[in-house]
């Protein structure tokens, strides 16, 4: 297998102060850009409503990595999938994608909101999303992803329960 060497572009500031599973919405947080990428790498950007971010699940181990069917969430009412249909931390490059909303640019801080990453993420890499690159034609899936999501992954965060000590 063919390996590569990359490194963080930005990392994420403030936001999620942990790994949660539900509750991402309405928080806001920065991608800071590293000092070693001129501020003219981001020259245009403010024009974009949206970005698409690269970053990695670094507070993840490599062991956590699960190279089998699995049911999502542990939950038997959803089918046993395998590791490339699972969107977390299980997989063999611990990677993510999202796309955050861009509220402001202020010099290497790009102000986000819905960002599922935590604070300290390393960003690997950013761009605007375009609507051209969205994808082309009906999308097809099973229901268990919006029964898994649509109830509360992107419920704001401040609406989550009290967490009762056990």
């Amino acid at each position: 297998m063919a390996t590569y060497e990359v490194e963080s572009i930005a990392t994420v500031v403030g936001g999620h102060t942990r790994v949660q599973d539900d509750y991402q919405g309405g928080v806001e947080s920065v991608i800071r850009l590293n000092e070693a990428y001129p501020l003219e790498t981001l020259q245009g950007i403010e024009e974009f409503s949206h970005l698409t971010v690269t970053w990695l699940f670094h507070l993840a181990r490599p062991e956590d990595v699960q190279l089998h069917a699995r049911s999502p969430r542990g939950n038997p009412d959803w089918p046993s999938t395998g590791t490339f249909v699972h969107r977390n931390h299980r997989r063999p490059n611990q990677l993510a994608i999202s796309y955050p909303r861009l509220l402001k640019v202020e010099g290497r801080d790009l102000l986000v909101t819905d960002l599922d990453a935590v604070d300290g993420t390393p960003v690997i890499d950013l761009a605007p999303y375009f609507e051209q690159m969205g994808p082309r034609g009906p999308i097809r899936q099973p229901a268990w992803p919006g029964e898994m999501l649509e109830p509360n992954y992107w419920a704001k965060a401040g609406e989550r329960p009290s967490e009762r000590p056990v």
